[in-house]
């Protein structure tokens, strides 16, 4: 019941909140002007972050967690949020905005969440010790990251989170793990309200406020859902946010085999492939989200699965993944050594 009813108040309170914060946007000038890089044709708010983090605090103001985790992640969640701010506001450089993740990373690690050790099969463990906090943080910087570079067409970042939050929240009642179940649920509650207003046309944008807000969350609630793990289950957290991880992967691969830097921002990613395929902007959004849930469900399953039965789940997934980026061209569109393989044999 709990979980049921911090959706709905977080879903009503950011429905709410939502039009209140558009309108404020314009008076501040806090919106995202249409470029090149845009699929947008008009200025767009970009405080969405601001209604996430508000609907977030306020379930867990009303949920009353009592686990010491959730100072860390109050506090990171605030300090992450006022970093996409600023970067929304003056574009900062890239290696600015790392410095801040990894500092805000930190703060979590400094309150004891942390990556110890990994089970391998035959009962083998292995101590990270040392290697534990640089391993955390980057984990969380990783993933909030990817979430960032997801976030290109309207409710893309939102609904791809809000399923993988899903299925973090999923495998949490298996465990029995209240707290994740609550954070979950707040989180998914206030996307759903936000979605109304984020859906393509969009009158508000997560802007970088709210995509490193949600992928620093999610990339917390994810390793305290999977802390000390096997070697399969080091899977379950990678699986869940597949999307964002394929996009981020392979566009530091494209960029690094066309000789730029890896951080530089370009309009290779899945979503404008996608669009360049001759999907429209409703249909390449809802194609992504078919994909993430697909990946979401895969990694359910490899949680019930036995090792062997994880190990061929683990198979055919990279097998699925290769498929999607040799179709969308992800790396470029002469890469389809599978493809090529498959209609080889087909011609046969």
């Amino acid at each position: 019941m709990l979980t049921i009813k911090l959706i709905i108040i977080s879903a009503v309170f950011s429905l709410l909140l939502t039009p209140l914060v558009i309108k404020v946007s314009y008076m501040i000038g806090a919106v995202d002007k249409p470029n090149y890089r845009k699929v947008h044709k008009k200025p767009v708010s970009v405080l969405g972050g601001v209604v996430i983090l508000c609907a977030f605090l306020i379930g867990m103001w009303i949920g009353q967690p009592v686990e010491k985790e959730i100072v860390p992640i109050v506090i990171g969640a605030i300090l992450i949020q006022l970093l996409g701010l600023v970067d929304d506001f003056i574009d900062l450089p890239a290696i600015v905005k790392l410095i801040g993740q990894i500092c805000i990373a930190s703060i979590v690690v400094y309150h004891g969440v942390t990556l110890d050790l990994i089970t391998l099969p035959f009962g083998i463990v292995i101590q990270f010790g040392i290697f534990s906090i640089p391993m955390t943080i980057l984990w969380i910087v990783a993933v909030t990251n990817a979430i960032n570079l997801v976030d290109g067409l309207d409710g893309l970042a939102a609904g791809v989170s809000g399923i993988a939050l899903a299925t973090i929240g999923f495998i949490a009642i298996i465990q029995q793990n209240i707290f994740i179940m609550m954070l979950c649920s707040v989180l998914i509650g206030a996307l759903l309200g936000f979605l109304r207003y984020n859906f393509y046309p969009a009158r508000i944008f997560l802007g970088d406020n709210g995509a490193l807000l949600l992928g620093f969350i999610i990339g917390v609630l994810s390793l305290l859902g999977f802390k000390n793990i096997t070697l399969i289950s080091l899977f379950f957290p990678i699986i869940i946010l597949a999307v964002p991880f394929i996009d981020m992967s392979f566009a530091m691969i494209r960029r690094y085999r066309q000789g730029k830097p890896i951080m530089q921002a370009d309009k290779s990613h899945l979503h404008h492939k996608l669009l360049e395929l001759g999907y429209t902007h409703p249909q390449t959004v809802l194609l992504i989200y078919s994909i993430a849930a697909l990946f979401s469900v895969a990694s359910i399953v490899l949680y019930l699965s036995s090792v062997w039965g994880a190990i061929i789940i683990v198979i055919l997934l990279i097998i699925t993944i290769e498929l999607i980026v040799e179709f969308t061209g992800l790396i470029d569109d002469s890469h389809q050594p599978l493809l090529n393989f498959m209609r080889s044999i087909i011609k046969r």
